[in-house]
């Protein structure tokens, strides 16, 4: 199979989704390629913040984000010693917020949204082999598999929003520093009690970060920090004395957690790390949200970031389909926008993850 598009993006995640709608609405022609069947896939991360929130109001999808299902978070509590701390008011009008999503309604909603437009088109179930280049070196396509049928798609650009390990990134040989926290995290999700208010609770728990995110739906996520790479070593301990600790700090999760925390099966571990590339476009190709720049779970940002970076990379490539330019020299225009907020809120994540407040 042989396609020809303006722009290829690689990955149906946030970014991929959103810039696929951005560019399809303003009558770009575009190819979506997703290596998984559903987009209904296990995600950590699944906050909106201020800007994001912002970002879909812009192109009219928040709305029907909501019908399908958010809960705003009303405050965000800080624990020490089992005593609360801190307690910091969340306020849509004070343009401060943290809003539950399930990431399935929102990528539904942008996939469902773009096919509305015929020169859009998403491939499920597609992963991509290599990338194409032209005499002179600039990106014009990819090769892909999709079950035993190989597909070329012919593009003006090609887009890697395909996450921290990125196909796109590594085939295009982007210099990548990986910056390690010095932590993991065990993710676990449980029924949250009655009257448990939509919060996001945060204890420091034997000097290990611990939080509690509300979820749509009448469910608890629990991400708790462990030693980095410690969790093979971890899972050969007890199981009781570390869920103790939980309960100590929130007693009333007692119920819950005894009748769906049972054993170290029911947590998931999540190796932390962030990465920063010393550039996100070549000529003809850029990379962004995770691909670009992988944020640590700290402050539940990585989403945020990465539908910010969708919206502005957007509005570039729309520019450059007009003009027929996808050089270096004008796709970097993105970064220049990006790269100084991006590194700032890694830095702060940093920061967070050694003062705890």
């Amino acid at each position: 199979m042989d396609l020809h598009t303006d722009v290829c993006i690689v990955g149906a995640g946030p970014a991929g989704a959103l810039l696929g709608f951005v560019l399809a609405s303003h009558g770009i022609s575009t190819v979506l390629i997703e290596r998984y069947g559903s987009v209904e896939k296990e995600f950590r991360g699944e906050h909106l913040n201020s800007d994001a929130v912002q970002v879909l109001k812009k192109y009219r999808v928040f709305e029907k984000i909501k019908e399908r299902g958010i809960l705003a978070m009303k405050r965000v509590e800080y624990f020490y010693q089992n005593q609360r701390i801190k307690v910091m008011d969340l306020d849509e009008e004070e343009g401060n917020v943290s809003i539950h999503f399930p990431h399935g309604n929102l990528l539904q909603v942008l996939i469902e949204e773009s096919k509305k437009y015929e020169n859009y088109r998403i491939l499920m179930n597609t992963t991509v082999l290599d990338l194409c280049q032209n005499k002179e070196g600039s990106y014009i396509g990819l090769t892909a598999k999709s079950g035993d049928e190989i597909i070329t798609i012919h593009s003006h650009c090609v887009i890697g929003a395909d996450g921290r390990y990125s196909t796109v990134r590594k085939i295009a040989d982007i210099p990548t520093e990986i910056i390690k926290h010095g932590y993991d995290v065990l993710w676990a999700k449980i029924p949250a009690p009655t009257h448990w208010d939509p919060t996001i609770r945060l204890a420091l728990v034997n000097h290990k970060q611990l939080a509690l995110f509300t979820q749509t739906g009448g469910f608890l996520q629990i991400g708790w920090n462990i030693e980095e790479g410690a969790y093979f070593d971890l899972i050969k301990q007890p199981f009781e004395p570390f869920i103790t600790e939980l309960l100590e700090v929130f007693p009333e999760l007692t119920n819950t957690v005894r009748s769906n925390i049972q054993s170290w099966r029911d947590f998931v571990n999540l190796r932390v790390q962030s990465c920063r590339c010393s550039t996100w476009v070549k000529d003809g190709l850029s990379i962004l949200g995770d691909a670009a720049h992988t944020m640590s779970p700290t402050g539940a940002i990585g989403v945020s970031a990465a539908l910010k970076d969708a919206d502005i990379l957007g509005e570039i490539l729309i520019e450059a389909c007009k003009q027929n330019d996808f050089s270096t020299f004008k796709l970097k225009e993105f970064e220049h926008r990006r790269r100084d907020e991006i590194e700032k809120l890694q830095a702060e994540q940093l920061e967070k993850e050694v003062n705890y407040v």
